[in-house]
């Protein structure tokens, strides 16, 4: 990245300079990454243009600046793509806590030049949880906010044991050396960014708990505000344990004892045990990617409990039955003739993934093989429902017969969650969707058993499960909660590759609850059909529709398009979309990457 598109990200000033040294085994296998903590970037919430950004040997994209820097020193160290997510991560528990971290869960797609590979790290029900969590002493579901807010909602965090086993298969600098970026903020301060300033304000419960009240607001209950040096020691010390321990540092002793108190000591507590916690590292994490052939393109997601790919490639692959021109107007937004298809195919994609989709340990799949949801004949029956006049909701297809009759779950809040793409020089490339579910999780604060100052917060990713076990008619749904089982996801981490020589050309993903489907296939229709560059595709105006109303982006969608959809019969709502699109486009030069103007994310690279 050149000069002129660093500086208008770069306006805080630390302008400290740390070179650390860290080592890992023998001194024969000894290595030195040399971390310089950046100038901090000052990047106000709401719409703010990016570039894009040219590189020629690697890129590397994140949600913050601090983490895509992270990534960024990483990758010129020599570390691999998968190195740099690792480092990446740990930052964005420090600088981004209302979306990510150590205490939540991810999905991961990894390319390393010949081979696909995926890793589950979603976050998992403990034993001690069955359908009634969530069930209050009549037998009716909790308020969906007092289900989020309390012990009940935590589920065992994933993310370090499935980074730990990537890490193991495909990294080249050692384990250690990941964390000095992390660490080093941690311990040294960062300044807080105007939009962690503002979410931490809007925050209602966050302040409720003792160990986040002290690290996050001052005596008067106020939020810190932008450009706050905000230090986190207990966090500096739990990755420094974890650095050198290896991730027994977090699944077990104290930092597991601490979760596992702050759980059950909850006013409503969960059942979360210390059993729960230890036995995770021991599962296999890594699964088998679902490749769907689309165009040109080979797309490469995650499976189940993931709805996200096949969800996503339900959409364009009734839209590739459609036949329908990808043509956009000089004011950047689809034609009506795209955006109406879009909005009904997601209506049809959506009322077979309420219906189908949930952990495939637990539910079997149509046909017995998810690819019969994709099935182009399939595609092209549910394609033939589509007609110039707005369907009312749509109901679930029959793609193949089922060992229980699923009934279809009621739709509920998704949110929080983070993106991060990466590709190294080697061309090795990741894309990581990355969670604690809602902004700032569960509310729920472990300073890891450290006593000191701060800490990481956990997700209450159990709520991505139904929290009614049963529909109205007593049909059971199909991701409803069960001891040991995944909840579903949104999260589409995704890696795309031309389908004639093989060659990598996309990594994408976006955070932002069930529309990230939505924005993850607007972005790639943006490119690889509209023929935009990255930044552009993700640029475009969102819009979703998870099977009811049209949802479009509040200011970005002219009022003639609005009139033209209603008089389709769409009802549409307008209402923020906020996107944080990540990704990276491979083209003849190198690669070009674009970051999402509705968060404040960057691209970096060489």
């Amino acid at each position: 990245m050149n000069e002129a598109t660093k500086k208008p990200f770069f306006l805080f000033a630390l302008s400290v300079l740390l070179l650390f040294t860290v080592s890992c085994g023998s001194p024969a296998e000894e290595r030195v990454v040399g971390y310089r903590v950046p100038d901090q970037p000052e990047i106000a919430s709401g719409y703010t243009p990016k570039p894009g950004w040219e590189t020629s040997e690697f890129a590397v994209a994140a949600a913050n600046p601090l983490a895509t820097d992270a990534g960024y020193q990483i990758l010129k160290a020599g570390g691999s793509a998968m190195d740099a997510a690792v480092a990446v991560q740990m930052v964005l528990t420090l600088v981004e806590p209302q979306s990510s971290g150590i205490g939540g869960g991810a999905f991961l797609m990894h390319w390393d030049g010949s081979e696909v590979t995926a890793f589950n790290g979603r976050e998992t029900a403990p034993s001690g949880a069955d359908e009634s969590l969530f069930l209050d002493e009549n037998g009716d579901p909790l308020p969906f906010e007092e289900a989020v807010h309390s012990g009940l909602s935590v589920g065992v965090p994933g993310t370090l044991a499935m980074l730990w086993q990537a890490h193991h298969e495909y990294g080249s600098l050692p384990w250690r050396d990941l964390f000095t970026p992390a660490i080093t903020l941690a311990g040294e301060g960062f300044a807080v960014s105007p939009r962690l300033s503002r979410l931490l304000g809007a925050e209602e419960y966050l302040r409720e708990d003792d160990i986040a009240r002290r690290l996050y607001y001052d005596e008067d209950g106020e939020a810190r505000p932008a450009g706050y040096i905000l230090r986190n020691p207990a966090l500096a010390q739990i990755l420094s344990d974890i650095a050198g321990a290896g991730i027994s540092a977090f699944y077990s002793g104290d930092a597991a004892r601490d979760i596992v108190d702050r759980v059950q000591g909850h006013h409503r507590p969960g059942t979360l045990d210390a059993e729960d916690i230890t036995s995770y590292p021991e599962e296999d994490l890594q699964v088998d990617p679902i490749c769907t052939p689309w165009l040109d393109y080979s797309v490469c997601g995650f499976p189940p409990p993931s709805s996200g790919h096949l969800t996503m490639m339900q959409i364009l692959g009734i839209m590739e039955q459609l036949n329908v021109p990808a043509a956009i107007r000089q004011d950047s937004v689809p034609e009506i003739e795209w955006l109406h298809a879009f909005l009904e195919a997601s209506k049809l994609s959506f009322a077979d993934r309420n219906r189908y989709i949930a952990d495939p340990q637990f539910v079997e799949p149509p046909g017995n093989t998810w690819q019969t949801m994709l099935d182009p004949h399939y595609l092209q029956e549910r394609a033939g429902l589509i007609e110039d006049a707005a369907m009312d909701p749509a109901e679930p297809g029959d793609p193949g017969t089922v060992a229980i009759s699923y009934g279809m779950q009621p739709q509920q809040p998704e949110n929080g969650t983070s993106h991060i793409s990466i590709v190294d020089r080697e061309g090795r490339a990741v894309s990581m969707t990355t969670t604690i579910e809602q902004g700032f999780g569960s509310r729920i604060m472990s300073d890891g058993g450290t006593g000191l100052k701060g800490g990481f917060l956990l997700n209450n990713e159990l709520t991505d499960f139904s929290l009614s076990p049963v529909t109205e008619a007593g049909d059971p749904v199909a991701n409803r909660v069960e001891p040991g089982k995944r909840p579903r996801s949104s999260m589409s981490p995704t890696l795309i590759f031309d389908s004639k020589t093989g060659n990598f050309v996309v990594a994408a993903g976006s955070p932002g609850g069930a529309a990230i489907i939505h924005y993850t296939a607007k972005t790639i229709a943006g490119m690889l059909e509209f023929g935009l560059n990255a930044q552009q595709a993700i640029d475009l105006p969102n819009f979703a529709n998870l099977n009811g109303p049209s949802l479009l982006e509040e200011d970005r969608i002219p009022g003639d398009v609005v009139t033209e959809l209603e008089q389709k019969g769409h009802e549409v709502v307008i209402r923020p979309l906020t996107s944080g699109v990540q990704a990276i486009q491979r083209t003849r030069y190198g690669y070009f990457s674009g970051a999402d103007p509705r968060r404040e994310g960057v691209a970096m690279g060489d």
